[in-house]
């Protein structure tokens, strides 16, 4: 049996250096041998980080309370509709999508009558891990490996609701680029061997499919730029994004994840990027190390990906920090008097949610509607 690393030597061997991108797509996606695909208990405190959802049910109430709002605000827009979509991707294990449809099935048993609940996930063994979990919601879920295959079960213009992701787009594959100051020029960084080592080696042209990113940045700044300064691009996140998008006919599409604004792209504090691995709740500078286990992420641009909507005809509603818009939601929630009785565990899981040193510090919401 190959291991991944057979793998991309085989493919180094067969094509020359791969893109940092490729690199990353193989490490993370490869069927059976990929992180992803390979281990399931990745989250948590017994995992390699923790995410919204691992600190308990609290995220998953909060955004359903959300969801429901804009559900029934849909329902005014359409009243014909007969049926709403909550559409998430990257769902991991499931265990969000159950929490949203516990709450629903609990808070608001006429909306969840009208629900559909489909999972975007291309990958077999995420999609076992996911109908273990929400066998108990079976009748409403199903599932979808790509954008095309939603809108081919579905008619045309008939998609009404919310497509959402949590920590998905910063698990795109990425291009690496750095700034060669004496040449004053960008170029991409590929991965390939030296012995049985994975090295980095520069890939002479860029890639063809890579937009002009780097060269829009203001020629000020890149005269006073370091030698090496390094970016990453992920053209995927944004086609992802573009399709998306085409699909919705009235509703919302959301992304909460950890990125910049346009103006943090470019910061003295990351001189070489914002690309990361992680193993054990501890973070690593040795990207192409021991691939299929860690996991590797980057910052999300976001100026990038509110573009990609907007030029798909989506209007941003919002685009702020997790601590602003849970809170915006829990004040509504609680002027509602939704939660009755707030508990201990409630105030732990809501300030590891929203605190600066907790999950509260980098973490984005982009909301973008049709």
């Amino acid at each position: 049996m190959k291991s991944l690393s057979q793998i991309i030597r085989a493919e180094i061997a067969a094509t020359g250096a791969l893109t940092f991108a490729r690199f990353m797509e193989l490490a993370l996606y490869c069927p059976d041998y990929g992180y992803y695909e390979q281990q399931k208990d990745t989250v948590g405190r017994r995992g390699d980080f923790i995410t919204s959802v691992s600190t308990g049910s609290l995220f998953g109430q909060l955004l359903a309370f959300q969801f429901a709002g804009w559900l029934e605000e849909i329902k005014r827009q359409r009243p014909q509709v007969s049926t709403l979509t909550l559409l998430e991707a990257g769902a991991h294990d499931g265990r969000l999508a159950g929490d949203i449809l516990h709450w629903f099935q609990l808070n608001r048993p006429q909306l969840f009558a009208q629900l559909q609940f489909v999972l975007l996930e291309p990958s077999p063994r995420q999609q076992a891990w996911q109908r273990e979990t929400l066998k108990p919601f079976a009748p409403r879920v199903r599932w979808a490996a790509d954008f095309q295959a939603v809108s081919a079960s579905t008619q045309a213009g008939s998609f009404n609701g919310i497509i959402f992701s949590n920590e998905l787009l910063d698990a795109f594959p990425c291009h690496r680029f750095s700034w060669d100051a004496g040449q004053q020029a960008w170029f991409e960084w590929g991965v390939t061997m030296d012995a049985e080592k994975f090295v980095w080696e520069k890939i002479s042209r860029l890639s063809s499919e890579l937009p002009v990113i780097p060269g829009q940045l203001p020629a000020a700044l890149m005269a006073v730029l370091p030698d090496g300064y390094t970016i990453e691009v992920s053209p995927a996140a944004e086609k992802w994004w573009r399709e998306a998008a085409g699909i919705l006919s009235c509703g919302k599409l959301l992304a909460i994840d950890y990125g910049f604004k346009g103006a943090e792209q470019i910061s003295p504090a990351r001189p070489h990027g914002t690309m990361r691995a992680y193993f054990r709740h501890h973070f690593s500078d040795d990207l192409l190390a021991n691939p299929g286990q860690q996991d590797l992420t980057a910052h999300v641009n976001f100026p990038a990906i509110q573009q990609a909507g907007e030029e798909a005809g989506l209007a941003t509603e919002s685009f702020q920090t997790q601590p602003q818009f849970l809170t915006c939601i829990l004040a509504k929630a609680v002027r509602d008097k939704f939660f009755g009785e707030w508990n201990a565990s409630r105030t732990r899981q809501f300030q590891t949610l929203t605190h600066p040193e907790h999950l509260g510090r980098a973490f984005r919401v982009l909301v973008q509607s049709r």
